[in-house]
């Protein structure tokens, strides 16, 4: 069966979230509406409708004008079997000597004992090390190990799959911390650990930040992974300073390129230098250390 989508952008919150409000009203009714900002720092925020039947283009059109949108981009989405596409998208990936599947890919890990393999379902995508944040912060550890730095005392904020904390417990010793505001995450990256035959490897909690009891014993971490994005980051930067030892690391991405030197910028006024930087497609990986 075919959907429908209509998205627009507005660059008031209240005035989207009115719109919002305003679409519920359609006939055909939308299966689901959703307000988003833009996180492009754009101050642009988007409004969407999802339909099993095609919408009322005059509807749209009307509500968009009144309340000062664009006019709404309607688009029919063909029936798709979304488990098949995404096994067939998410190829195995390589990220220094980690080795990133799903189950669906069992049979093309590696058998070389210098690789180290982690499974993260295709249901799981944001984590997956398909992203380039993801990969970009893997390939930051492996460096890091190479270049001879070790640590027993990583914290993973926001940690999503908490596939970057568990990629540090397979190579250090100690018990990484992993925390995420989102409980789900928590749940998600508990199941990914019971998966990876890694149950209590790494303490997934529900955090903000490190607003939690388990990731202030922690500190000071030797290595700090925040994978999220750059106006947290920003904010973050005096705490994971204070968290973190001298001559300690901060692993940071879920940058777009162009919002890297700002993040550095702010990293360097909290006492960090750079390390390394890299880009992968338009994201960018810092790795700063702590002076």
């Amino acid at each position: 069966m075919a959907t429908w989508t209509a998205l627009t952008t507005l660059t008031s919150k209240a005035d989207a979230e009115a719109l919002g409000a305003a679409m519920e009203n359609l006939v055909p009714e939308a299966t689901g509406i959703g307000v988003f900002e833009v996180e492009d720092d754009s101050g642009l925020w988007e409004v969407g409708g999802y339909f099993e039947e095609k919408p009322d283009i005059a509807g749209l059109e009307l509500l968009a004008k009144m309340n000062g949108a664009k006019p709404f981009a309607v688009s029919e989405l063909p029936e798709t079997d979304w488990v098949a596409h995404v096994k067939r998208e998410l190829a195995p990936v390589e990220a220094g000597r980690f080795f990133v599947y799903g189950s669906h890919d069992a049979d093309k890990v590696p058998q070389d004992p210098a690789k180290i393999p982690l499974l993260i379902e295709a249901a799981m995508a944001f984590g997956t090390g398909h992203h380039g944040t993801t990969l970009g912060c893997l390939r930051a550890l492996d460096r890091l190990d190479t270049e001879g730095f070790s640590t027993d005392r990583t914290v993973d904020i926001g940690c999503g799959t908490a596939v970057l904390a568990m990629a540090a417990a397979r190579i250090w010793p100690g018990t990484p911390v992993a925390g995420d505001i989102d409980p789900v995450a928590v749940e998600v990256a508990e199941a990914n650990m019971r998966a990876n035959d890694m149950a209590g490897r790494v303490t997934c909690v529900e955090a903000a930040g490190f607003g939690n009891p388990a990731l202030e014993a922690g500190a000071p971490y030797g290595l700090v992974f925040a994978n999220i994005l750059m106006g947290p980051l920003i904010s973050l930067a005096p705490d994971i300073a204070a968290h973190l030892e001298t001559g300690g690391y901060a692993i940071l991405s879920g940058l777009l390129n162009e919002q890297a030197d700002a993040v550095q910028e702010a990293y360097e006024n909290a006492g960090f230098t750079l390390h390394h930087a890299e880009q992968i497609r338009e994201w960018t990986t810092l790795t700063l250390r702590k002076l």
